[in-house]
């Protein structure tokens, strides 16, 4: 079975985070969609988080509706912070049967080069790149655009909605139920996450 791994903090997830995770499911040659919750990325801060496992949740909610998107805690019982390359391996062992791809924005292929043993990571597993808008001018990595494992997915929707922009809204008392699942929002509606 081939499948794409989608990994993110997921602060909340959004219809964005979806529409990339179905696009994938049904315009390549992949499976299913594992939408792996990072409890902490080692370029982003920690602050601002809600708890691992209210991620978790709210993810389960949004995917539930979905046979090829799966939300995944795989990352919670792995050393902290996480690094890619650690997780790939400990999926590997686990599943060895299965074929695994990273699904990642474009605008990661930016700081591609910074992550923990990328080389191993090209050479090891393909890279699902979803297209996104630039409001500066690209400073890609010209080899990767190039790389035999770097795949483009073509003819998707570009969603410019970030979780940033979601939790500022939703601290300014903003109305932004049309850019998440009516569940999730629900619950944070429920728990009054992201309102100081």
């Amino acid at each position: 079975m081939k499948i794409g791994l989608y990994f993110g903090t997921f602060n909340p997830i959004h219809i964005g985070h979806l529409v990339i995770a179905n696009h994938i499911t049904q315009y390549t040659d992949v499976d299913e969609v594992w939408m792996i919750v990072t409890p902490h990325s080692p370029l982003k801060k920690k602050r601002g988080l809600l708890e691992d496992y209210h991620r978790l949740h709210m993810v389960h909610l949004a995917t539930e509706a979905y046979d090829r998107l799966k939300a995944s805690d795989i990352e919670f019982s792995l050393p902290q912070p996480n690094y890619t390359i650690d997780t790939m391996a400990y999926l590997h062992e686990k599943h060895p049967n299965h074929e695994f791809s990273l699904i990642m924005g474009e605008d990661n292929l930016d700081s591609f080069h910074k992550w923990k043993n990328y080389e191993l990571l090209l050479e090891r597993y393909s890279l699902i790149v979803y297209p996104r808008v630039y409001k500066e001018k690209s400073t890609h990595n010209t080899s990767l655009l190039k790389h035999s494992s770097v795949h483009f997915v073509r003819n998707a929707p570009i969603m410019e909605i970030s979780s940033t922009f979601i939790r500022e809204a939703i601290k300014e008392n903003k109305d932004i139920r049309p850019l998440i699942d009516s569940k999730v929002w629900g619950y944070i509606n429920h728990n009054l996450f992201y309102k100081k």
